[in-house]
């Protein structure tokens, strides 16, 4: 007897060569269409962070996002040569003490803030930096594996001084203030080479919460953090740890 027409077609085996064929013509251009994707987006960073050793950033995602929201934003690029020494190592004292010792990501702050939880809390200022001028807003693991990827690029490729040089003109020092400069004359009406030490050390303790925290009006708290990033901006000065970025 024979078999069955619909039972001989519905058999897995028995699919005809020239359809198993472009499936898997359809599946290899898809992979190859992959990995040249994967290819050129990694050579885009790659032609991107060596733009920037020399040309200072424009914008970045976040601040194209506030500006759409705010309708305005406040941001003026500034030398590094030109930031008070006392903000500059604030800022590394409050953010990232080892900036001037590690290569990117320091393990011990690492291993610390995941014992407390606090994911921002591992972040040095070389990832920040990285975070801030090439990548999106918001926190997902796809974004900080490419950070994770960037940052040893980045470190090999820009000195320390650009790395903090472009971390005080990008990060947000209020809402919809961006850059030490513009910060400097939004909270004390000075330039960023005029900051006293007692509004550096404010000015660094907003770093992680520039929204919710008020360097014109500190409370408390603000006041006694600020007195220990001054304490410890004479330290790391003392003991070196500020050399990668001092005049």
């Amino acid at each position: 007897m024979n078999e069955p027409i619909e039972d001989h077609l519905d058999r897995p085996d028995d699919i005809p060569p020239r359809r198993s064929g472009r499936v898997g013509a359809l599946l290899r251009r898809a992979r190859r269409l992959l990995l040249w994707s994967l290819f050129a987006v990694m050579l885009l960073f790659l032609v991107w962070g060596l733009i920037y050793r020399w040309v200072n950033p424009p914008i970045t995602f976040y601040m194209m996002q506030e500006r759409a929201r705010l309708g305005e934003i406040q941001y003026q690029w500034i030398d590094i040569e030109e930031v008070s020494p006392m903000l500059r190592r604030a800022v590394v004292a409050a953010e990232d003490a080892n900036f001037c010792t590690h290569w990117g990501i320091d393990s011990a702050a690492v291993r610390q803030a995941l014992r407390e939880g606090a994911l921002r809390g591992g972040s040095t200022i070389s990832q920040q930096t990285i975070k801030n001028a090439f990548l999106w807003p918001g926190r997902n693991w796809l974004r900080k594996a490419v950070e994770a990827l960037l940052t040893p690029y980045i470190e090999l490729v820009w000195s320390k001084r650009r790395l903090l040089e472009i971390y005080l003109n990008i990060a947000e020092f209020d809402t919809g203030v961006f850059g030490i400069e513009a910060a400097a004359w939004h909270h004390f009406g000075v330039s960023a080479k005029d900051l006293s030490r007692v509004q550096a050390g404010r000015l660094a303790v907003v770093l992680p919460d520039p929204k919710g925290r008020s360097a014109i009006r500190p409370d408390k708290e603000i006041k006694k953090r600020a007195a220990s990033v001054i304490a410890g901006a004479d330290l790391i000065r003392k003991d070196g740890r500020a050399e990668c970025f001092e005049d």
